[in-house]
Formats: C-alpha cells, sequence, structure tokens
C-alpha cells in the first residue's frame, strides 16, 4: 500500500481549471483537412492541446464537449451518419460499449501497440490512467483504511464521502463486481449505505470536504488530491491526506482515458493523426505535469508525488468490460444509492 502524507515533498505545477465548458461545431463532409472530435474530457483541460494540434497540422478540428457516457450513447445512435471521426473518452467504460456494438474501427498500426496491452483494446487506445484512493483526514483516522472493505466499519458511520452519480465511482464498483463478484459487491454498497454516508456530486468536493475537517474519509480518483493541493497553495497547508489500498483491492482500480476511430472513419488519416499526437511525448508529458494523471506511453516519466503506476496492486481488471453499466446501476440502485 501507498500512503501520501502532509510531509510529502512534491513540486505542484500550475493546473489548467477543470470546470466543464459545454461546446458543439461540425466539420463539414468535402472539407478533406478537416476533423470531427466528440470529447468527453473537459474542453477548459483539452483546448489547449487541441488548439496545439491545429496549429502544427493545419487539419480544422471541430470539438463537441460532453460527458463520455452521454457522447458515446449519441454516436450510438447517430449510427454511420455520426459526424463524429474521433471519440477522446474519460472513461473506458464508454469506449467499451461502442467496441461491442462494432461501433468503432480497428486501431491502425501506427497506435495499436504504443501502449501497454492492459491499457487498450483491439478498437481503442488508452492514454493516460488514474487510481481510485481513499482520501483521509489524519486528525480523525491515524491508521487509515487500506481497503474499501474496511470503510462498512461502524467507526466509519457518517464519515465517508461518496460520489454514486459519478462515473468514476460506477466504474469503481464496476471493477469491484469484476475482481469480488455481485453478491460481495452488492453486500458492501448495501453497508456503506447503513453505514450513513455523506453524498457529493463530485471528487475534488469530497476532497476538501476532508480537508476542512468535514468528513472523515472519501473515495476519489489520485490526482483531486492533487488540485486541492494547488488550490490551498501547496500540499503543506492541507490537512487531508491520500492512501493508495492494499494490493489485490478493488480500491486502487486503475481506469483510462482514451481515443478511439468511429467505423466509418477507419481510414481518416486526419483522426489517426490526432490519435497519434495524443501519444506523443509532449502531450503524455502535459498530462503528467499539470493533472498527474499517469502517461501510458512507456519511457515517459510519471507524475511527480504519486506512487508508480506499476506499483498499485490492485487485481487486473478488462477495462473493455467497464461498459457493463447497467448492472452496476441496477446494484447501486437496490442498495438505494441511486434513485
Amino acid at each position: 500500500m501507498k500512503s501520501i502524507r502532509l510531509g510529502t515533498i512534491i513540486a505542484l505545477t500550475s493546473l489548467v481549471g477543470l470546470a466543464g465548458l459545454a461546446g458543439c461545431s461540425s466539420a463539414s463532409d468535402s472539407d478533406a483537412n478537416a476533423l470531427t472530435i466528440y470529447s468527453g474530457r473537459n474542453e477548459a483541460l483539452v483546448k489547449p492541446l487541441i488548439d496545439t494540434f491545429i496549429e502544427e497540422t493545419g487539419i480544422q478540428a471541430e470539438v463537441r464537449y460532453g460527458d463520455s457516457a452521454e457522447l458515446s450513447a449519441q454516436i450510438a445512435e447517430e449510427g454511420a451518419n455520426t459526424p463524429a471521426q474521433v471519440f477522446f473518452s474519460q472513461d473506458a467504460g464508454a469506449l467499451g460499449a461502442l467496441q461491442n456494438i462494432d461501433a468503432l474501427a480497428p486501431l491502425p498500426a501506427s497506435v495499436a501497440t504504443v501502449v501497454p496491452a492492459a491499457y487498450r483494446s483491439t478498437d481503442w487506445t488508452g492514454v493516460t490512467g488514474r487510481a481510485r484512493t481513499i482520501v483521509y483526514d489524519p486528525a480523525k483516522f491515524a491508521n487509515p483504511p487500506t481497503s474499501v472493505f474496511e470503510l462498512t466499519d461502524p467507526k466509519y458511520k457518517g464519515q465517508v464521502g461518496i460520489a454514486p452519480a459519478n462515473a468514476s465511482f460506477q466504474s469503481f464498483v464496476t471493477g469491484m463486481r469484476l475482481t469480488s463478484g455481485d453478491a460481495k459487491t452488492e453486500e458492501w454498497l448495501k453497508g456503506i449505505m447503513a453505514n450513513d454516508p455523506q453524498i457529493f456530486d463530485s471528487n475534488l468536493k469530497i476532497v476538501q470536504s476532508v480537508d476542512a475537517g468535514t468528513t472523515g474519509v472519501g473515495l476519489v480518483n489520485h490526482y483531486y488530491w492533487f488540485v486541492n493541493a494547488r488550490e490551498k497553495g501547496g500540499v503543506e497547508n492541507l490537512k487531508v491526506a491520500q492512501q493508495f489500498t492494499e494490493p489485490g483491492d478493488p480500491g486502487s482500480l486503475v481506469n483510462v482515458a482514451g481515443a478511439a476511430l468511429t467505423t466509418n472513419n477507419a481510414t481518416n488519416a486526419n483522426a489517426t493523426k490526432f490519435i497519434e499526437y495524443l501519444l506523443s511525448p509532449s502531450v503524455q508529458e502535459f498530462f503528467a505535469t499539470t493533472t498527474f494523471e499517469y502517461p501510458l506511453v512507456p519511457g515517459i516519466e510519471g507524475p511527480v508525488g504519486p506512487p508508480p503506476l506499476s506499483s498499485i496492486g490492485v487485481d487486473p481488471v478488462e477495462l473493455n468490460e467497464l461498459s457493463d453499466l447497467a448492472s452496476t446501476q441496477a446494484l447501486m440502485r437496490e442498495a438505494g444509492m441511486l434513485a
């Protein structure tokens, strides 16, 4: 297990703001120099990257921003008529859902095997990785939980922060189903609800609440601890610490943001160039240094602060199988965690 405590010395770079902005435009089908991207990644984060891509290539990339699951569903509904040529998703499950209905094209050779096999499929490639973690208040819990299964203990009653409507949380629950089975997952969900959790609508708000002493522990993506540190002016100003769970525990699920070509754009040179760009050293380094996500291309240094991706001892999950969101949501509703 790995723990990031208050005394950890790291260099925090300025982070691009993560507030979501929605936008939509489409490229003309007759324009051979145009590219249409559906992006589940935040506009404030990735627009600078796309602007650089446009400047460097001369390709006029038009982008539709939105929630990854909603964009995935839209591509599925649009079918062969979708204007999307590239889908840049925040979540592997949204990509897997499209692969399962043959809405994605096999990856071209130039990007098919760039990242390790655990972080890609035949029809999509991971771009960056993120791990789930437990954040905690050392003043309340000097010995933090090392497994998410501990959080149903009565000593955490009223102290656990979760964001059940958040896609990352639902992917984590799906990963638990894959590694621990539906029965144990349902038992855990009901145990968490019986422990009177605090409900939030975002990971960052959970970290902030633990930092403020209002919540004792919380389940988040690893990089939100660093976002909070940036907002507080450095780790020395934090009262919240971060814990990577013990080997084999589903609490440190590694998910990816990834990209794919839609089926009717399998040979689109502009689309392929964009995915090649996302896997380029400069873009991989951008994510590592500005959002503390894990670069997936071998040879690129990881973010300063978190443990190496290779050391996170979670049971392996077939990321394409995170697409089974409906079954996860059904279990969560059964447990009273979702309406």
